[in-house]
């Protein structure tokens, strides 16, 4: 019986795998497993947004949402010393591989796995890095966005990539009409990368 990504619990029989990537200059061999998302390999869009988004220029407080097995969270807390990375994701087994990841990384003490009802309602994020779960479906996904969106600090920025034929020309438009700054900052292999601040 096969999962979706976004069950809470996976039923399936875990298997362990271990995926190799690189991503700013640096390689990454993290663990993974069956029942998550892209489970067997570093998924093309979330290797569009590493390599096109550039690193936080300087430490703060980051959200990777919908972190899966952590290959953004592993990243940004290893490329950037002292930044606090909540990963966040609705998956048991998902943050299991989040928590050890961090751990063969060495920072675990600044990688805060969380699923959503446990992160503070007082943090704030400089940056939000996702690549949505969008085969939620539009309403959820909208609601997902406007749970975390407003909780970026002021001057904070929101990096999300989404597949150009999953919709990604009209959820910026959406984003967009809700008031938030929506801009395409890159395309490459059929992903838009966008980022979305609040308004000026």
């Amino acid at each position: 019986m096969s999962d979706h990504y976004f069950a809470a619990t996976p039923v399936s029989k875990a298997t362990p795998r271990t995926v190799t990537f690189s991503a700013y200059g640096q390689t990454y061999t993290l663990g993974s497993s069956s029942g998550v998302f892209s489970g067997d390999r570093l998924d093309l869009g979330t290797s569009v947004l590493l390599r096109e988004a550039p690193a936080p220029p300087r430490p703060g407080t980051f959200l990777d949402l919908g972190c899966g097995w952590g290959p953004i969270a592993s990243v940004l807390a290893n490329q950037v010393p002292g930044a606090t990375v909540w990963a966040v994701d609705v998956n048991s087994r998902a943050l299991d591989l989040t928590r050890d990841n961090a751990a063969r990384l060495g920072v675990a003490d600044r990688v805060r796995v969380a699923v959503p009802e446990d992160v503070p309602d007082d943090v704030r994020f400089d940056q939000i890095w996702s690549n949505p779960p969008i085969r939620i479906g539009k309403p959820a996904l909208h609601e997902l966005l406007e749970r975390w969106l407003p909780r970026l600090a002021p001057d904070g920025v929101a990096w999300l990539v989404v597949g150009r034929n999953l919709g990604a020309d009209s959820l910026q438009r959406w984003l967009t009409e809700q008031g938030w700054r929506c801009d395409r900052h890159a395309s490459a292999k059929g992903f838009r990368v966008l980022t979305v601040r609040r308004p000026a």
